[in-house]
């Protein structure tokens, strides 16, 4: 963030759903241009170009159709690349370094926030650069449930999700197994 803490853009507000989190932010100004955006959310992923005379670049990836995200870091430059379902790709080249780190980092952390299967992420440094690369979870699941389902009591004892959350309890205390725990997902998952 250029400094001091920016307020956001009336052109992201009026796209943020009424509950969404803003969790991370970057404004970078580039010379004569206006300001370009990359917005974390607890749901998605946005970018917003704004242009001159009112007009403005939006896009969205919500975490469910992100696919991949890459951060390359040299010693000039860096590469942020987000990369969705339906062959959505977002390349941003105008971040530094501590930026970028910050960003992918906040991505991560989001996708932990809401995903049953730990968000994998992989680091290669080498002399003069480094690539970051974070990929969700083939299965991605949230641990979020829709707001038209309000359970309590037995039924949440039923309901695979809970099962799903209390399974990978009893996997990572090491009661059960993998494969135990693989058999009983997959039994789960066919439920939701």
């Amino acid at each position: 963030m250029d400094g001091e803490e920016e307020k956001l853009p009336k052109d992201v507000l009026r796209h943020l759903e009424p509950s969404e989190q803003v969790l991370f932010r970057i404004r970078k100004k580039m010379s004569l241009e206006k300001p370009k955006w990359l917005i974390v959310t607890d749901s998605r992923i946005i970018y917003l170009d704004e242009k001159v005379f009112g007009r403005y670049d939006l896009k969205a990836i919500p975490y469910q159709k992100l696919e991949r995200v890459t951060v390359k870091l040299g010693i000039m430059s860096s590469e942020f690349i987000i990369e969705g379902e339906e062959n959505i790709t977002l390349k941003l080249g105008w971040m530094n370094k501590e930026e970028a780190r910050k960003a992918i980092n906040a991505i991560k952390d989001a996708l932990n926030s809401i995903a049953i299967e730990p968000v994998s992420i992989g680091v290669n440094k080498g002399i003069t650069s480094e690539t970051w690369i974070l990929k969700k979870p083939k299965e991605f699941i949230t641990r979020t449930m829709p707001a038209h389902q309000n359970t309590t009591g037995r039924e949440k004892d039923n309901d695979p999700m809970e099962q799903l959350k209390k399974l990978k309890e009893l996997y990572d205390m090491g009661i059960i197994n993998q494969e135990e725990y693989e058999g009983k997902r997959k039994k789960l998952l066919e439920k939701i």
